[in-house]
């Protein structure tokens, strides 16, 4: 038994059946004689909803949680010394990011059998954000073993927060120094932009991608809808056919019993038939015979 795969089959199951699975594994190890594996295991955590959604997500649809990664990669390069406008811009499209990515974890929750309440998708949305803000973050959640959401660091960037505008250069002349700094910053700045271009262009594809899913969700959903609707149906008309069953084996009993009853009585009747036969045949024997006897006495 190797731990990082009890790790990632734990990490997999619904919040509900990790204890007595984790108990399980460890009982499993420990009957093998290996007790420092079943001690790391009675040390893992159970999940927590929003956590085990955010786990769901990167295991049932890794291609998003890849561009997310990168997306992530990408704004945390162009966040630096961005102007307001591009970081209200970039902000915006990080938040509509988490926000379609929560949604599709909330589903893929609900047709593995688990609500997602409002309170846990945005804790859900907050461990995406804390993704795109942090590198450690990003590590942990592309495992798929989180045991908690995740926040987002102080100081990240969100569609209502701005930076404040630089202030404005006094004319003048710049010493040598200053133009080198000048033209260092504007090789940064065109770094900066190339970056930002990037992260709108890979934010943009996932975006796409997400209505594309989101298109595909509602379908599957609709679909889901109308297979539990005729399951229903199905299960009401064997339910009927059920009872009719009982009915009509109770009345096939009721038939049984009487038919019995009917042999029953047959046979006594024939019986008594038989008796009453032997009886008129001895009667009438027994009449012969005096009527034998009288005429010879005449």
């Amino acid at each position: 038994m190797d731990l990082d795969a009890v790790v990632d089959e734990l990490y997999g199951l619904p919040p509900g059946e990790f204890t007595a699975a984790r108990d399980e594994r460890a009982k499993a190890a420990q009957a093998a004689g290996d007790r420092e594996l079943a001690e790391q295991i009675r040390r893992l955590r159970r999940p927590a909803m929003a956590a085990w959604a955010s786990n769901l997500l990167v295991r049932e649809q890794p291609g998003d949680a890849e561009r997310l990664l990168q997306v992530g990669e990408a704004l945390r390069q162009a966040h630096q010394d961005l102007d307001g406008e591009q970081l209200r811009e970039l902000s915006a499209q990080q938040h509509r990011l988490t926000l379609a990515l929560a949604r599709e974890a909330s589903g893929l929750a609900a047709r593995a059998g688990q609500v997602i309440s409002d309170d846990t998708r945005q804790e859900i949305q907050d461990t995406l954000r804390a993704v795109l803000a942090d590198p450690e973050a990003a590590e942990q959640w592309a495992k798929g073993r989180l045991t908690k959401p995740l926040s987002a660091p102080v100081g990240f960037p969100t569609p209502s927060q701005q930076p404040a505008p630089a202030p404005a250069p006094r004319r003048g002349t710049r010493p040598a120094g200053e133009l080198a700094d000048l033209d260092a910053a504007r090789a940064r700045r065109r770094e900066q932009q190339e970056s930002l271009k990037r992260a709108r262009k890979q934010a943009a594809e996932a975006e796409r991608e997400l209505h594309e899913r989101e298109g595909e969700l509602a379908a599957a959903e609709g679909e889901q809808s109308r297979a539990e609707e005729e399951q229903q149906q199905a299960e009401q008309r064997v339910s009927d056919l059920s009872r009719q069953l009982r009915d009509a084996e109770r009345e096939q009993q009721r038939a049984r019993d009487a038919a019995r009853k009917a042999r029953d009585h047959t046979r006594d009747a024939d019986r008594a038939a038989r008796d009453a036969r032997r009886r008129a045949r001895d009667a009438a024997s027994r009449a012969r015979k005096l009527a034998e006897q009288t005429r010879h006495k005449a």
